[in-house]
Formats: C-alpha cells, structure tokens, sequence
C-alpha cells in the first residue's frame, strides 16, 4: 500500500488546541483531577481512567471540576489558554461501569476519549455524538487496523518499554507500519520522558509523545512518596515486563515486587482468560508498580508545570540541534 503524503496532516480540532505535542497517559489509581488540571494547564494534553473515580459516582465530580477549573483558567489566560483533557475508558469485559461511565463523559462532552482493551463501534459513535474524538491504544499494526475499522479517530501505539500495559515492538517499526496506511492522529508511547524524545516521536511519524511514567514523579500525581521516590533512584535495569499481575503483558519497578514477596527476575505467566480491571486490580497496582523504561532521566520529584518546562525547553533544544546537523549535512 502506497504510503501517505509526508505533508502535515489536519488534526481534530481538540488536537489542534495542544500548545505542546504531548499526551500525559491515564495512570491508573494515579491520575486524577489535580493532575489532568495541572498537565493542562501546563499545555499538555491531561488524561484520567474512568476506573479512577471510585465510587462510580464520584467521576461526575471530578469531570464536573476538571471542566470548571480549565474554564476558569482560560478565563483568565486568554492568551495562553489550557490543553483538553482525556477519558481513559477500558472496554474490557471485566469492567462493569463503561455504560455508566460513558453516560457521565456525554453530559460533559468530554474533548477526547482514549479507549484501551478493546474497540467497539457503538462506543465510537457514542462519542462522536457529542462531538469527541476517540484515541485507540494498541500494541500492533493489526489492532491498529480494528480500531480504525471500528470508527476509532485516531492510534496510540504502545510499544516497547511503555510503562503498564506495553508491547514488545520497537517504535520506529510500529509506527512506520500503521504510516503505511493511515494518515490519522498517532500518538507515540514507550520510554519517552524527555524533550529529544519527543522529537524522535514526531520524527518517526507521530503526531504526538505519550507520556506517563514520567509524571508518577510529580507533586501532584495521588501515587505514594515511595513510589514517586522509587522512580527517580531507578532505571531501565529496574523494569520487569510480566503478565501476572492483570493478565496482560505489562512493565513494572522490580523495588515493588520484591516488596511484595516476589522474585521479579522468575515471575510466573499468568492465564489471559483471568484479565480482571476491577476492584481486585485495583489492589494489585497498589503495591505493585507499573512504570516504564525511560525513567533514566527522571531525578527529581517536581511541579507539573516544571516537568513540563524542561520537556519545552529540551524539545526546542533539540529541535535547533537538528536544523543545525541537518544544515551542516547538506
């Protein structure tokens, strides 16, 4: 198949209002109003799980002050006004809320929904109905494919050393295969946390970096001081990739697995038929802790608005470091 136009693409208009081409993740447990709020503001796209908001009413609350506070910043920033933020919907079997919880993001009208652990075309229309653009993750070009099939906006290709929920392909061929034929919003995922990061992502092809691990070790991240801690002392050679805890192939900080009992270097597969994101899930990413290869470069726990910061600030570095080999070369 032919390859598309290397000419920019058009974005959603929610897309379009990204002052910074970054995706905070949905963290599960982690994320919440105070972090979206604050990556927003910071001009980034903020994102949340559903799952999050617990009891299920409690996520009306939270979209209710995600929506009023980046209202009133834009009232007062005209000039630099907040990013959108993200719903993060698991369309997994095991999850019981996606009815309710899809209900609550339409009566906000949620600007972008991600969708993870299965695509669903009636899902897709819901939130088009509203006006929202859906973002698929996915770990291989033949998801990609169904999502896309299934009326999905745009990917998120989760690939090796993404923090969670990963694959195991390395970027640079996952998103050269889903460029072969789709032109959409692609999002690129797995071990960024720094601005020459993000600059590989766009370079390779993708709209945006998807950022994750790298925001557990911020202030406003609701994750505990020693897991915050325990990413900035750690590195790759502290990441084990394991289906035990969920059923699904993910990356974890070995510190919390031995914590937990556990040898993380002869961890047992677990049975994909049990994948669970339930409540019991929920107390298995308590005490074990997802987090993604390219923790390398996180050293300090700090202010959302100061991460986002040195991520501008080495973007724009590199950026003029590139013009410059590239002028050089020519």
């Amino acid at each position: 198949m032919a390859v598309p136009p290397s000419s920019p693409r058009p974005l959603p208009s929610a897309l379009q209002r990204v002052p910074l081409p970054i995706i905070g993740a949905p963290l599960f447990i982690i994320s919440h109003p105070k972090l979206v709020i604050a990556q927003c503001t910071a001009g980034v796209v903020g994102s949340m799980p559903a799952l999050n908001a617990r009891p299920a009413s409690q996520l009306d609350e939270w979209l209710a002050e995600i929506t009023e506070s980046l209202a009133a910043w834009d009232r007062a920033h005209p000039e630099r006004k907040a990013a959108p933020f993200a719903i993060n919907q698991i369309v997994h079997k095991s999850n019981d809320r996606l009815e309710h919880d899809l209900e609550v993001c339409a009566k906000y009208k949620v600007p972008i929904v991600i969708t993870s652990l299965g695509a669903r075309t009636d899902l897709n229309q819901a939130v088009h109905a509203w006006g929202g653009v859906v973002l698929h993750d996915i770990i291989n070009n033949a998801f990609a494919r169904k999502a896309i099939e299934k009326g999905a906006d745009g990917l998120i290709a989760v690939a090796a050393g993404a923090g969670g929920h990963a694959g195991v392909k390395s970027p640079f061929a996952l998103v050269q295969e889903i460029r072969r034929w789709f032109s959409g919003p692609l999002a690129l995922s797995g071990a960024i946390a720094t601005g020459d990061g993000v600059l590989a992502a766009l370079a390779a092809g993708a709209d945006f970096a998807y950022i994750g691990s790298a925001f557990i070790a911020t202030e406003e991240a609701r994750a505990a001081q020693a897991y915050k801690q325990c990413i900035v002392d750690s590195s790759s050679d502290d990441i084990v990739y394991s289906s035990l805890f969920t059923g699904v192939h993910g990356n974890y900080l070995k510190p919390s697995i031995r914590a937990a009992g556990l040898d993380p270097d002869h961890l047992p597969e677990s049975d994909p038929s049990q994948m669970n994101f339930g409540g019991d899930a929920k107390k298995a990413w308590k005490d074990i802790w997802g987090c993604g290869q390219g923790i390398g470069a996180v050293d300090a726990i700090v202010p959302v608005a100061e991460l986002v910061a040195r991520l501008a600030r080495e973007l724009h570095a590199a950026q003029a470091r590139t013009v410059a080999r590239l002028t050089l070369a020519a």
